[in-house]
């Protein structure tokens, strides 16, 4: 943390590209923070953004001395690691994160700390009412039940971040050195009395998603390979009883020839077993090859992320 004076709420909001979302942000946030009757504070990381959100947001740094912050990222690192750099830069007992598309209603920031209030150390959010194209609806659900069952946690929403985290929490996560993560699930496996409550979700109105088709895909491979080992014991499991299986049929064949005598029949299915079998060795391939990958990144001892400047520290 920097800086010496109490903050009693931190909301750190990653900003890549929005420079059409943020003058409504700005318009709700801060009468939200200024009802609360804390002493506050409000974190944004400008990841690598391309349009006028910089110059937006060094606007507010003016307007609010003191009470608003700028880390100037000089790429783009990803939301995950724009929060991770929020963290270190804020100050509060209390972390909320909120993405900047006001999808996520910043009035639900006083629900959010009253249940740290009772006690939670973290407090996970499940979108009710979800305002997104049914196929992201249907492939989150999806995730959200496989991701649960390989890491053994229990949330029900992992693309929400709308998240409260007690101070604790927050310091355990910044002493992660990994350069790969998933806060959430990070915050969960850390957590002591963790809640998760519903909020409101809202259409995008301006901008458009920063989140394709392949970086969900490889959010989730993240997710999946930074918590858990089981994918790569049931690729194991699975070469067993491949391994197995392939042998039981070159019995069975053998016994067939020596019975029934050689067949000229049956090519097309030995192809389609040979191709079937070499799908499932790409498959465990590629998933050995995540983890690979992912020592690979480790062991480089890379910047997460690099900050040109920060604005607003006193």
């Amino acid at each position: 943390m920097t800086g010496s004076k109490k903050v009693d709420v931190s909301v750190v909001i990653p900003v890549y590209n929005e420079e059409e979302s943020l003058p409504a942000l700005f318009e709700r946030l801060f009468p939200v923070m200024e009802g609360l009757g804390k002493n506050w504070e409000v974190v944004f990381i400008n990841d690598g953004s391309k349009d006028r959100s910089l110059g937006l947001l060094l606007e507010c740094v003016e307007k609010y001395p003191g009470k608003v912050k700028v880390v100037d990222f000089n790429g783009n690192f990803g939301q995950h690691m724009a929060i991770i750099a929020g963290f270190s830069a804020s100050r509060g007992e209390v972390i909320v994160t909120m993405d900047a598309d006001l999808q996520n209603p910043p009035e639900e920031i006083p629900r959010l700390l009253e249940q740290i209030e009772k006690g939670h150390d973290v407090v996970g959010t499940i979108r009710k009412f979800r305002q997104d194209p049914i196929f992201r609806k249907i492939a989150s659900k999806i995730v959200n039940f496989i991701t649960n069952k390989i890491t053994g946690l229990n949330l029900h929403d992992y693309g929400c971040m709308l998240r409260a985290y007690h101070r604790r929490i927050v310091d355990l996560i910044n002493e992660c050195p990994e350069s790969t993560t998933f806060i959430p699930a990070l915050a969960q496996k850390f957590a002591v009395n963790p809640v998760e409550i519903e909020v409101k979700h809202s259409e995008r109105v301006q901008g458009k998603s920063k989140y394709s088709l392949f970086r969900l895909i490889r959010l989730n491979f993240d997710l999946i390979t930074s918590f858990s080992m089981a994918p790569l014991q049931a690729v194991t499991m699975l070469g067993i009883i491949v391994a197995g299986l392939s042998l039981l049929f070159s019995i069975f064949l053998l016994i067939r020839r020596l019975v029934v005598g050689p067949e000229a029949e049956g090519l097309f299915t030995l192809m389609t077993i040979n191709f079937f079998l070499l799908g499932i060795t790409m498959f465990c391939i590629g998933i050995t090859g995540e983890y690979i990958g992912r020592i690979h990144q480790e062991i480089r001892r890379r910047p997460r992320f690099i900050i040109n400047k920060v604005y607003g520290d006193e």
